[in-house]
């Protein structure tokens, strides 16, 4: 009888420390797939960020003066902080990714689960994400005025001329908005896994 219970026992060591070894898998695989996608974020807004950081284009465009005298050729550059919506995308994104870049470590010292730590990444994250989205916004409209002017207010288009400016503008926006669409997912990982903790209790 004493041999029965020791063997059901047993068992039930067995039994509770497999449970707590597939807990502890899975929270390597959980803090594994942030890592991935904080690096991603780090990684696209830091692009982001210097692609449009160093975008300087300058052209030599006639300017005529009145219809009688030849046009005077004169040199024009277009740089990214002329415009202030590109220096907040800039700024945005460089928070942004100094924010990955310092969560990354955070994520590497934060240990338990009544931490505060994971409780102020998702906070912050989800400031990133309206951080980031806005910047976005903001020189989305801009870059959109480059490239089809605005004739209400008798603004001509400037990507005919700047073209190599206005294109790494828009390949940076591309970029800061996976970079956006990185940090949303990890707000989303963030709530489904709070989700699952209050769901166990």
């Amino acid at each position: 009888m004493e041999n029965q219970n020791k063997v059901s026992l047993g068992g039930m060591d067995g039994l509770e420390s497999r449970e707590k070894e597939m807990k502890m898998a899975n929270q390597r695989t959980a803090k594994s797939r942030e890592l991935l996608v904080r690096l991603l974020a780090f990684v696209l807004t830091f692009a982001a960020a210097i692609l449009l950081g160093v975008n300087k284009q300058t052209k030599v465009v006639p300017f005529q003066l009145t219809a009688t005298l030849p046009p005077i050729n004169v040199p024009v550059t277009a740089k990214w902080h002329y415009l202030s919506a590109f220096v907040y995308f800039v700024a945005s994104n460089a928070i942004a990714c100094s924010y990955a870049a310092l969560s990354i470590l955070l994520l590497f010292t934060s240990k338990g689960e009544n931490n505060i730590f994971p409780k102020m990444i998702i906070i912050l994250d989800t400031l990133m994400v309206a951080l980031v989205f806005s910047s976005n916004g903001a020189a989305t409209a801009i870059a959109l005025m480059g490239y089809k002017g605005n004739s209400h207010v008798q603004w001509k288009e400037v990507c005919s001329v700047f073209g190599k400016f206005c294109d790494h503008g828009a390949v940076a926006i591309g970029l800061s908005q996976l970079g956006a669409l990185a940090f949303l997912l990890l707000v989303l990982m963030s709530a489904l896994r709070s989700n699952k903790r209050s769901s166990n209790y």
